[in-house]
């Protein structure tokens, strides 16, 4: 995901996971997102003394790095030296907190809030160094604290939250505004003030200590979700040593497994859940048998021994884990006085209420679930014609992909040749060249958490610094699955200056060959253009104040700049600016985009059923009293009964591994994928009718959208951009779905 790494938090596979994992001031993220992002045992005890080292030994989180881009030296960070370092910096944020309060001086603006603002910055950056490492390489030593930094982390920003003193200070400057002096000033002192209050500054004494304690346990419980399903993933592995089982599986895929099995001492081929196996063996695998078995793995993730005969290991039973997140969300909204989860989080949402969003919901399931139906008997017919007797789940993938091939003429896979990963990246520089102007230079040596990471330095057309900008495309086993962009150093106020931002993105691709370069397919060229978006967002933000700089954005309003991305590699211009085959250099042929373009309404209506499905399970989960939900399983096929169009095996659970909601940001807020896409579409139907490249419109784009954050409501600035508000049918339009709302 925000778009996890906003996590803030990220993220995010489906729609691939944003983890906004950068730290944004006291109140931005502690208890709200190390709670949803970290990895860990959930251990509550800190065992911080037997961690800690002599503080005169070299520490280089606590060293403050010089130089121009003050970038982080990852070489020498080791696990042992996070938890020291977060004592070292939470023990100098909390100085910073006992100034405010004890100044004799009459709260204003900068001696509060941008006191405030700033007091925690040295712990918010080597949190934000940690969530980096535990989402893109988590080690042992990693996955090992996770626990103990994620309730370190929460326990601090409760400290904080509920600090009396300090919210009387702040509520002083939110009633009188004194010093306040402009807009973005405005809306700081908004956000800090609905912070406190969205935090439990506000409620009695007892009500106080129990919503910390309720912060405690969920700060355990998202990473034990999360590492339950990271070990799920990465236990099961399908074993092939018959050729014949290779059938239909692309040349790369079986190669990619090929070399998994001799890494892995084995004779044959291995594929693994990762979405760079998992995806092409379940379009093209023509063994019903050996589909079943990836798709029932990969479904049942999170169950345990619930789902041991599909290949799961025990102790990864995610059902407890969600009832209780559930039940703690739940009497964390109503002490709060929300009458759930749902409605907590939507009352700082473009959408604003539960009530809204299901309105939504109700009006996209009605406009597409004809059409899915429709398509679903056509698949139904064509399976019959293959001489299937029942189209069951794990047919679904492979079934529509043949089905495409007879109606279209078109193979996904005649793409990836003309997507060799150097050249796709170049016309991911160029498109943004075009648009904005930005140039991307490669840096040697600059440390990286990882030899395969690939740091840039990013200019304007005049050769001023726009940041840095680092690249981490391939899997591995300590490497959540999806994609993300994530947060080094947020653009904004930093250690007394305003700083350009240090951007990063984080995603699992097809891995170069032994005789070839790594052939991105359509779908993993439209995920990096996805993540580009969010990057761009993050790096050409010009605000002043961090906590409001690039992503820290509404989720809802967060995939506008992702998804409005993926319109470039919709499009012949774009694709021109970089798609050429790897071999012979020809640029790809119109009449193979053309293929592609008129296959990409293929099966609209099952795409947005699917999502709409996810959306409902969310809302669900979150809306309905967590007292009646005693069994996951059986609540998640009664609530997606009207939207979900098929049929699971048992002992399978969407949720179990729906990390976007348990352990990313998007509890309550899986509809943003759709709001934004609204959004988009209407965008891009400006550069539709203006061109491709048209600078008026990019200029716009960039100056109300990608440049101003959080500085105003996005409503507004979506309003600046466009003239006017978003048409609600510019979605429906582009799918070919309109006809049937």
């Amino acid at each position: 995901m925000v778009r996890v790494a906003i996590l803030h938090g990220l993220i995010s596979c489906l729609p691939p996971i944003k983890q906004y994992a950068s730290a944004v001031g006291i109140f931005k993220w502690p208890a709200l997102q190390a709670r949803s992002i970290l990895n860990g045992n959930g251990c509550l005890e800190y065992r911080l003394s037997a961690l800690l080292k002599d503080m005169s030994q070299s520490n280089p989180l606590i060293e403050k790095a010089t130089g121009k881009n003050e970038t982080i030296p990852f070489a020498r960070i080791e696990p042992e030296h996070f938890l020291p370092a977060l004592k070292h910096f939470k023990e100098e944020a909390q100085r910073n907190v006992d100034s405010i309060v004890q100044s004799a001086a009459e709260p204003d603006f900068e001696n509060t809030i941008v006191a405030l603002e700033t007091a925690s910055e040295e712990l918010s950056h080597v949190a934000s160094i940690y969530y980096v490492l535990f989402s893109a390489h988590a080690t042992e030593g990693i996955q090992k604290i996770a626990g103990e930094v994620s309730t370190f982390l929460a326990g601090f920003s409760s400290d904080v939250t509920l600090n009396q003193a300090l919210f009387q200070r702040v509520k002083s400057v939110y009633e009188s505004r004194k010093g306040v002096q402009d807009s973005e000033q405005a809306r700081l002192l908004e956000e800090t003030y609905q912070d406190f209050v969205r935090n439990g500054a506000s409620l009695p004494e007892k009500e106080r200590e129990t919503l910390r304690q309720i912060d405690q346990e969920l700060a355990a419980l998202s990473p034990r979700f999360s590492e339950n399903l990271l070990k799920a993933t990465n236990h099961f592995k399908l074993h092939i040593t018959e050729a014949g089982d290779l059938a239909g599986i692309p040349e790369m895929a079986v190669e990619q497994a090929a070399a998994t099995a001799s890494e892995q001492g084995l004779e044959g081929w291995v594929f693994t859940l990762q979405f760079p196996d998992f995806m092409p063996f379940m379009t093209y695998a023509e063994n019903r048998e050996l589909r079943k078995q990836m798709y029932l793995a990969f479904r049942s993730r999170g169950m345990g021994e619930a789902a041991l005969e599909y290949g799961q290991p025990e102790g990864t039973d995610n059902r407890p884990v969600v009832l209780e997140i559930l039940k703690l969300r739940e009497s964390r909204a109503q002490l709060l006085g929300f009458e759930n989860h749902a409605a907590y989080i939507l009352e700082k949402r473009m959408a604003r209420s539960p009530q809204n969003v299901q309105s939504f919901l109700d009006r996209l399931v009605e406009a597409s679930i004809t059409a899915a139906r429709q398509e679903q008997k056509e698949l139904s017919d064509f399976a019959v014609e293959l001489g299937y007797d029942s189209v069951e789940p794990y047919d679904i993938r492979f079934l529509s992909e043949k089905l495409k091939q007879k109606l279209h003429q078109f193979d996904s896979e005649q793409l990836r040749p003309y997507f060799p990963l150097n050249r796709v990246m170049d016309g991911l520089f160029g498109t943004a060249e075009k648009l904005y102007g930005l140039s991307f230079k490669k840096q040697e040596g600059i440390e990286t958490y990882h030899p395969e990471v690939e740091v840039y330095a990013v200019s304007d057309a005049s050769g001023q610094d726009v940041g840095l900008f680092y690249v981490d495309l391939f899997p591995r086993q300590t490497k959540k699955s999806g994609a993300w962009m994530t947060s080094f150093q947020e653009q904004g106020l930093f250690r007394g200056q305003v700083r350009r931002p240090h951007i990063g993105i984080v995603c699992n691709f097809t891995k170069p060959g032994k005789d070839r370069p790594s052939l991105l397919s359509y779908d993993e060229v439209r995920t990096l253009f996805h993540e580009f978006g969010h990057a761009l967002h993050g790096l050409l933000s010009r605000c002043t104040y961090s906590s409001l700089a690039g992503t820290n954005v509404y989720w809802d309003f967060v995939e506008l700049p992702s998804q409005f991305m993926e319109n470039w590699v919709r499009k012949k211009e774009g694709l021109d600016l970089f798609a050429a085959h790897f071999e012979t250099g020809e640029k790809i042929p119109p009449e193979l985009v053309e293929k592609m373009q008129a296959s990409e309404t293929f099966r609209a209506g099952w795409g947005f059923m699917t999502q709409l499905n996810y959306a409902t399970l969310d809302m669900a989960f979150h809306t309905t009293p967590a007292a009646k939900i005693q069994d996951v399983e059986a609540f998640e096929r009664q609530a997606t009964e009207k939207t979900n169009l098929v049929e699971d095996a048992p002992h399978t659970c969407f949720a179990t591994g729906f990390g976007h909601i348990f352990a990313g940001g998007y509890s309550a807020g899986y509809y943003s994928y759709k709001w934004a896409e609204i959004l988009e579409a209407d965008a891009f139907e400006l550069f539709e009718e203006k061109g491709l490249f048209d600078k008026e419109s990019a200029d716009k784009f960039r100056g109300f959208i990608l440049e101003r954050g959080n500085t105003e409501d996005p409503a507004v600035l979506y309003r600046s951009f466009r003239g006017r508000d978003p048409d609600p049918d510019a979605l429906l339009r582009r799918e070919g779905l309109l006809k049937s709302a």
